[in-house]
């Protein structure tokens, strides 16, 4: 924006603010950029109302990176250009924010949450209106200046079909059908939350499903379907509702099944009991490299919980409720892909895992019978010959 059109900017703002106008309409908006620049032509009249529009009412430069569905993540490293990530890919946008600016951006974001970002609280976390997930670091510890990373929440949604071959398509939307407890692994950006998505897809209708999640980005298509998310405390320490309260809570909520957006603590034993307790074919998620370091990380999380349960119990309540572990992993080129299917078994010491099938297709079939009363058995017509 050239210095004049920034000028004609700041004074449209402030009648704007004069005028009590938080969320203005495109029409008084245009009629005033009309009223402090009318010699502005078509093209530059309308690049400085959407300038305007932006910054008022969203993220300013951001907004047209939020806009493309091609962009699933935005990324400032501090004064300088903008990084995003499209298809898998990284790359820099023409895009220029200095210092002011980013500080300005994150202020917007976390103030309507009752947040704040400054050197008492350098970190913070918060959640865009569309879902879309934003981390923001400030100094000191961010060396270079404020950073700002926003996981774009998926519009359009990934069906199960686009991340596995056929058969094992088919396993898992058995599984889904029969109520068996399932629990997705993956890196960062593996895609572990689209395929949950399109996972809980398969639940059937009339089902009352529960999700809990730290930041919602869930979109199940069910028509009963209550969303539940996790609270941080506030600018003054207090009001934290965690992840395993509102596990808690949902198993007073008459729920058919509990979706648990991402386990990373103690809740894990409260989703575990969930799932053998009346809550069959529930799912979640974790961060894991394969289905056996799942396994292990779940223990992990479970053993710290304050109850402090042996080993050998926690192995047990792994082996009761968890049916199949599910491995995601993001290619080369950006694509997401089940990578390996594997079931949960009893091993010498404590629960196993035994590979299904994965990126070549299924080519085992799970011992495990469903845990819906009458429910099929998996078919072998899924094996790839």
């Amino acid at each position: 924006m050239s210095t004049h059109g920034a000028g004609v900017a700041q004074r449209v703002q402030a009648r704007l603010l004069d005028q009590r106008s938080a969320a203005p309409a495109l029409e008084q908006v245009a009629h005033l950029v009309r009223d402090e620049a009318p010699l502005l032509g078509a093209a530059a009249h309308e690049r400085l109302v959407a300038d305007v529009v932006a910054t008022i009412s969203g993220l300013g430069p951001l907004e047209p990176l939020l806009a493309d569905p091609t962009v699933t993540e935005v990324m400032v490293n501090g004064p300088g250009r903008v990084w995003v990530e499209r298809a898998g890919a990284l790359e820099r946008v023409e895009i220029a924010l200095d210092e002011r600016a980013i500080e300005h951006l994150i202020e917007k974001i976390v103030s309507p949450l009752g947040l704040r970002a400054d050197r008492a609280a350098p970190i913070v976390d918060a959640r865009l209106p569309d879902g879309s997930r934003v981390n923001a670091v400030v100094p000191p510890l961010a060396i270079d200046g404020p950073c700002l990373t926003i996981r774009r929440f998926g519009a359009v949604a990934v069906p199960l079909a686009a991340f596995c071959a056929a058969g094992v398509a088919a396993l898992l939307r058995w599984a889904v059908r029969a109520r068996l407890n399932l629990l997705v692994s993956g890196g960062t950006g593996a895609g572990k939350t689209t395929l949950l998505n399109a996972l809980a897809g398969e639940i059937p209708a009339g089902e009352r499903v529960v999700t809990v999640e730290d930041a919602a980005e869930l979109r199940l298509p069910g028509d009963h379907v209550v969303r539940l998310e996790a609270r941080p405390a506030n600018a003054e320490g207090a009001g934290e509702v965690r992840v395993r309260d509102l596990v808690r809570n949902a198993l007073r909520m008459r729920p058919d099944r509990i979706v648990v957006g991402e386990v990373r603590g103690a809740e894990a034993l409260d989703m575990l009991q969930a799932m053998n307790t009346g809550h069959e074919g529930s799912l979640s998620t974790c961060h894991a490299n394969s289905p056996g370091d799942a396994l292990r990380r779940l223990e992990t999380m479970v053993l710290m919980d304050e109850t402090a349960l042996p080993l050998a119990a926690v192995r047990e309540q792994v082996l009761s409720s968890l049916d199949l572990v599910v491995q995601v992993s993001r290619m080369a080129g950006g694509r997401r892909v089940v990578t390996e299917v594997a079931e949960v078994v009893d091993g010498e010491s404590g629960s196993r895992t035994r590979a299904l099938g994965g990126t070549g297709g299924l080519e085992a079939l799970p011992s495990r019978p469903p845990r819906l009363a009458g429910a099929p058995q998996a078919s072998g017509s899924w094996l790839e010959r």
